[in-house]
């Protein structure tokens, strides 16, 4: 079992929009957000893709990942993920070849199966109903071009090939478990917002491994969703933005992220309060001792080798010191560079 002093923690951003806010803003709150994780010890930061999500601003998250590099000067900055079957993959290796060509030892590649928006999103993508199917022999393609170069090789990353960007595969369920396994890449799972299959995924990830080039043994990354306050009662009203949140996407609404409110009742029927406290059934919502208690139930339940933790917060100082707390629990701060 890993031990507290062994933990690894990340952050996972989705350059929310506020309600009454801009792009603008949630681009900057994201900069100001990763130079405050790098100070404070988070090892990663990563941007997710999604498309037509009002309320969602990483659509073009290459782009997002080279503002937010550019930005800070030693934290690994990556995709949670890219949606790999909604692009070429030599597209893909040519913009994480040019990242890590401008952050050498900094870039992550995660990769997703899943569309990041709706069936209508799909199409307008020129995503085949299918397409997810092939992720295995896209992940592969893709891994070819951003590995040497072979002779008489014809298609090439320019840039991408030799720069080894490391791979992830994530996922909600058993699928990418087992491809990661197969292929010998780390595996991200994301009880950040599906937590039902999460021991299922680990336990077939861990038994199915197989060593590769890029990895000895399994490393397993687990999203957790976290909302950490100075006190257990000030954490359950800030969450609240976070059920408003998933409600109004469970809803088919703009999920603009809403202030929080003293309570939820008569806000959601039943069947809408259950289908959000799935979502959020991994959820590490308190003050500092029952964030720590709660943080390490998890270490001890997946053995996990690192955490992605995602906050959603109505504003940027609240988000920030609920990743301050749980730095404060089981981080070093790093020396900033100036």
């Amino acid at each position: 079992m890993k031990t507290e002093s062994k933990i690894v923690l990340s952050v996972l951003d989705l350059a929310g929009v506020r309600e009454g806010g801009t792009v603008s803003e949630s681009f900057r709150n994201t900069v100001k957000l990763a130079q405050a994780a790098e100070a404070w010890g988070y090892r990663r930061f990563w941007l997710a893709e999604h498309h037509n999500m009002a309320g969602i601003a990483s659509a073009a998250t290459s782009v997002l990942i080279g503002h937010v590099a550019g930005a800070t000067s030693s934290i690994r900055v990556g995709s949670g993920g890219i949606m790999l079957p909604n692009h070429a993959p030599l597209v893909i290796a040519e913009q994480f070849g040019t990242l890590e060509a401008l952050y050498p030892g900094r870039i992550d590649l995660g990769l997703g199966r899943a569309v990041g928006g709706d069936a209508f999103t799909a199409q307008v993508l020129g995503r085949s109903p299918n397409a997810g199917d092939h992720f295995p022999e896209l992940v592969q393609e893709l891994i070819r071009y951003l590995g040497p170069v072979s002779p008489h090789q014809r298609i090439q990353a320019v840039p991408g090939s030799n720069s080894n960007v490391p791979v992830w595969l994530l996922g909600s369920s058993t699928f990418s478990a087992h491809l990661a396994a197969t292929l010998g890449l780390p595996f991200a799972f994301a009880g950040q917002f599906a937590p039902r299959l999460m021991l299922d995924a680990i336990e077939l990830y861990r038994e199915f491994f197989k060593p590769s080039a890029a990895l000895s043994q399994p490393y397993v990354m687990v999203g957790l969703p976290v909302v950490a306050a100075d006190s257990d009662q000030q954490a359950a009203y800030l969450a609240t933005s976070a059920r408003q949140r998933i409600l109004r996407l469970i809803r088919g609404q703009p999920i603009f992220t809403p202030p929080p409110v003293r309570g939820m009742d008569g806000l959601w029927n039943l069947e809408e309060q259950q289908a959000v406290e799935a979502h959020l059934g991994a959820a590490v919502i308190g003050g500092p001792a029952a964030v720590k208690q709660k943080l390490l139930h998890f270490l001890k339940l997946t053995s996990a080798d690192e955490f992605m933790l995602y906050s959603d917060f109505y504003r940027l100082e609240d988000r920030l010191r609920s990743y301050e707390i749980v730095a404060g629990l089981f981080l070093k701060p790093t020396i900033q560079n100036n």
